[in-house]
Formats: C-alpha cells, sequence, structure tokens
C-alpha cells in the first residue's frame, strides 16, 4: 500500500511540474510562455500573414528540393561506394521526430551527429536554439491561424536537447490545407532564416568587430596542443602572429590552410646557398637509403642537422649533412639552380632530404625567430589553433572572434539540416504534413475520393521515407567503414 501511495504522489508530482520521464527520454511541457507565445501570434497580423505565406512557398519547395538532394546524394553515396575505399567522414546527420498523440499536435526535432568532444557546447547549444526557433515558428504560425495553443517544452531524448510545441489538433483538422501549410512549414522556414542570420554574422563579423579587432595581418595562434610538434621553446606561443609559410604570405587563418594544403600536395622546396656556405657547414657522414627510397646522410640522429640533396654539373645526386637554421635563414627559396644565380656568384639549390610525405616548413611568426618544422604539414594543421582576428587591446580576448566563428558555423550547419530533413516528405517528420495538406490544396478537384488522395499520398511518404532511411544507412556505413 506504501509503494502504490508513494508511485501516486510521485506521479502527481511529475504531473504537476509537467515532467515526463520514460526510458532515454525526459520531457518537460509548460504553460508559462503561452502568453508571449500569444503576443507573439497576435503582433501585425498582416506582416505574419506575409511571413507565413514566404515561408509556406519555401516549405513546399524545400519538401520537393529535399527530395532532389536526397537523391543525388544516394547516387553519389553508391558511386563512390563502386569506385574506391569508403573515407572517413565527419558528416553531420539528423533525425526528426513529429509525435502525434491522440488529442493533439506535438512537433519536434532529435538530432544526433558525430564530433570531438572539444565541440559538445557549440554542438548541443546550436541544436537546442535551432530546435527553439523551429517550434517558434509553428507556434506563432498556429495561433496566427487560430489554432489553440496548449503549450511549449523541450525534452532530452538520450543526450539530444530538443523543443516541441503542442497544439489541438481538433482545431488543425477545421482550418484549411492552405492553413494549416502555413502552420507545418514554418518550422522548416524558421530553420532556414535562423542559418542565413548566422551566415550574415559569420560574413560581417570582421566589420562587426572592427572596433575592437582587425584582420588582414596574419593568423593568430589561439591554442597548441600538447603533443604538437609545434610546441617547444623555438615552435609557437599563443599570441604569436604567423605572417608566411615557407614563401607564402598568410593574412587570415584561410591562407594558413590554403599554404599547408599547397605545400603539402608540391614537392619540397629548395634553399640557395652559395658554393663556400655550402662547403664551410658540410661535414663529411654515411650515406643510406630509407625504406621509402629516400636519402639520409646525417647519421647522429642531430635535432639541428639535416640531410640535404643538391646537383652540379658534374652530378646531379650530391648529398650533404647541414646545420637546418644555418642553411634557411636568409636565404631564399627556390626549385632549381637557376633560381639561385644571382651576382654571379655560384650557388646551388639544396633541398632538404625527407621522408615522403614530410616537409621542411619556415614559419614566421615575428618578432621571433623563425620556427622550422620537420614533419608532415596536417599534423601542423591540426594541432595549431588559429584565428584572424587580433585585438586592438591587450584586455582583449583571443578566444571571443573564434567562438563566435565557430558557433555561428554550428548554426549554419544544424539548423540548414533541420531544415532539409524536416522537409522531406517521410513518415514522423513536417515533410509528412507539408506533403498531406499539400496535396489536399492541389488535388481535391482532380482526386475527389478523399481515400485515394490519401492512398497518393501515402506512396510518396514511403518512397521519402525510404529514400531517408538509404541516405543514412549508406551514410553511416560511409563514416563507420575502415
Amino acid at each position: 500500500q506504501s509503494s502504490n501511495s508513494l508511485k501516486a504522489s510521485y506521479e502527481d508530482w511529475l504531473l504537476t511540474y509537467g515532467l515526463s520521464v520514460s526510458p532515454f527520454h525526459l520531457r518537460w511541457q509548460t504553460a508559462l510562455f503561452n502568453r508571449q507565445f500569444y503576443s507573439w501570434g497576435r503582433w501585425k497580423p498582416r506582416f505574419l500573414y506575409l511571413w507565413f505565406s514566404v515561408g509556406m512557398v519555401f516549405g513546399i519547395v524545400a519538401m520537393f528540393g529535399s527530395v532532389i538532394l536526397l537523391g543525388k546524394t544516394l547516387l553519389q553515396t553508391l558511386t563512390q561506394m563502386l569506385t574506391e575505399a569508403p573515407k572517413a567522414q565527419n558528416d553531420r546527420m539528423l533525425q526528426v521526430v513529429v509525435s502525434v498523440p491522440s488529442s493533439r499536435l506535438c512537433l519536434g526535432t532529435v538530432p544526433g551527429v558525430n564530433l570531438p568532444i572539444s565541440q559538445l557546447t557549440y554542438f548541443f547549444s546550436a541544436i537546442l536554439i535551432s530546435g527553439v526557433i523551429h517550434e517558434v515558428g509553428h507556434g506563432v504560425a498556429a495561433i496566427r491561424e487560430q489554432v489553440r495553443f496548449n503549450g511549449f517544452g523541450i525534452f532530452i531524448f538520450i543526450v539530444y536537447p530538443g523543443a516541441f510545441v503542442d497544439l489541438f489538433t481538433t482545431h488543425l483538422q477545421l482550418i484549411s490545407p492552405v492553413q494549416q501549410l502555413r502552420i507545418f512549414c514554418a518550422g522548416v522556414w524558421h530553420n532556414f532564416v535562423l542559418g542565413v542570420a548566422s551566415f550574415m554574422v559569420l560574413f560581417l563579423l570582421p566589420a562587426i568587430l572592427f572596433p575592437f579587432y582587425y584582420t588582414g595581418v596574419g593568423a593568430l595562434v589561439t591554442e597548441v596542443a600538447e603533443d604538437s610538434p609545434a610546441n617547444g621553446p623555438r615552435g609557437l606561443f599563443v599570441g604569436d602572429l604567423v605572417t608566411n609559410l615557407q614563401d607564402c604570405p598568410v593574412y587570415n587563418v584561410e591562407d594558413w590552410n590554403s599554404c599547408l594544403g599547397d605545400i603539402s600536395e608540391k614537392s619540397q622546396v629548395g634553399y640557395c646557398v652559395s658554393a663556400a656556405t655550402l662547403q664551410q657547414l658540410s661535414f663529411p657522414a654515411r650515406v643510406y637509403r630509407r625504406l621509402d627510397g629516400t636519402v639520409e646522410c646525417c647519421s647522429n640522429n642531430s635535432l639541428t642537422d639535416i640531410c640535404f640533396s643538391y646537383s652540379n654539373k658534374l652530378d646531379s645526386h650530391l648529398y650533404a649533412c647541414l646545420p637546418a637554421r644555418k642553411v634557411i635563414e636568409a636565404s631564399q627559396v627556390c626549385r632549381t639552380n637557376m633560381d639561385c644565380h644571382k651576382d654571379f656568384v655560384s650557388s646551388f639549390c639544396v633541398t632538404p632530404s625527407l621522408e615522403n610525405q614530410t616537409r621542411l616548413i619556415r614559419v614566421k611568426h615575428p618578432p621571433h625567430i623563425d620556427m622550422l618544422y620537420v614533419g608532415h604539414p596536417m599534423h601542423l594543421q591540426y594541432t595549431v589553433s588559429l584565428s584572424s582576428f587580433v585585438p586592438r587591446q591587450n584586455f582583449l580576448s583571443i578566444d571571443l572572434p573564434v567562438v563566435i566563428e565557430t558557433f555561428c558555423k554550428y548554426l549554419i550547419s544544424l539548423s540548414g539540416a533541420l531544415a532539409v530533413i524536416n522537409a522531406v516528405p517521410c513518415f514522423a517528420l513536417d515533410g509528412q504534413w507539408i506533403l498531406n495538406s499539400f496535396l489536399e490544396a492541389t488535388l481535391s478537384s482532380l482526386i475527389v475520393e478523399k481515400q485515394n488522395r490519401e492512398l497518393v499520398g501515402f506512396l510518396i511518404l514511403l518512397a521519402g521515407s525510404a529514400l531517408l532511411a538509404a541516405n543514412v544507412a549508406l551514410g553511416l556505413w560511409m563514416v563507420t567503414a575502415r
């Protein structure tokens, strides 16, 4: 008896606070925001009519567009599977859920994704904001169309947050299909607007932050991983401004990535060294071939000396073990000996003899001494975080622009993904309701029997669900394979 009493008390407590608990799912619903929603839904009726009418057109176009996009993506995935080995990807996949209780309609979203642990805060925040904006669209549109609004809520499915609005189903069934379309398309429309707004903030960020940060002078180091090869007394430090990689100028983070990509794809550059300097710095050492076929001539495992190859008129395969910093500093880069002919001084283009994919990269970050990096260029890219924004005052945070940039990118990605996926004509997505209302609005005169219209809608939803399921299944396979 006490157990039943305790259970009843617990259920009453959950009901009082609008909580619902089930395996892997926690949900909270409230009427606290109803007044605010009604205020929004009755604000400037003419403007809201135009706003959601545009959203209706966008939602219908997005429904057809999402099918084309998923079809194209599926063909590309199948082509890649048949022509080459799958590559590791960080594709984001979103699953969106719409639940319909017996007496009311609840619209909600549940995303899922693979991403680095360091990005979890951005990810979950962007999911929650995208979901809330999505549901605000449904709620305000419903009130604008005189549909009763029961409440707003948020939920956590496993670990993923989402949002929903509770609408009275009977009212939805009484309004016209066009009015229904304005409501059902509002979530997709608001996600699209949020993505566009985030893109505009990202695009205009240099102008927005101009009074506090300036750009175009280099890439500012914001973090160097502990295991980074750029870590060390002569490496990179937080606050350093990188201006050049080899002879490639760096004005922002995009230049940094582009330069590293070019260095990785092209062969190692050489450095002009006069014959006299070459003779003075070089010392005899045993020459041997590595397993990959490249040549090593520094046998003392020195941290300062590197094997260089060069050619003269008589022999095209000469090697010298030279102190790297003395050779590279104040030397111009070259590809052949012809690039080094200057002032009639005999010079050679000496090129580091390194293992395949390994590069010697000179990183300029004045006023500090140049960093000489030996390794794969992508290791440098992955272990050093940079920003294009340089604070005008020392007390300004170097991380703030990076936080804004990253968050905007997540909003663009996740809100855009919610818009695309929700528009798919698939069971349990917004696209299901958009399709049903669209068919009622367009085929009523052509297909008189309601059952026949529902059959057409069912077949389209079945095909859309299969298309989405195939994309998700193959996408997961591509991500997890190898």
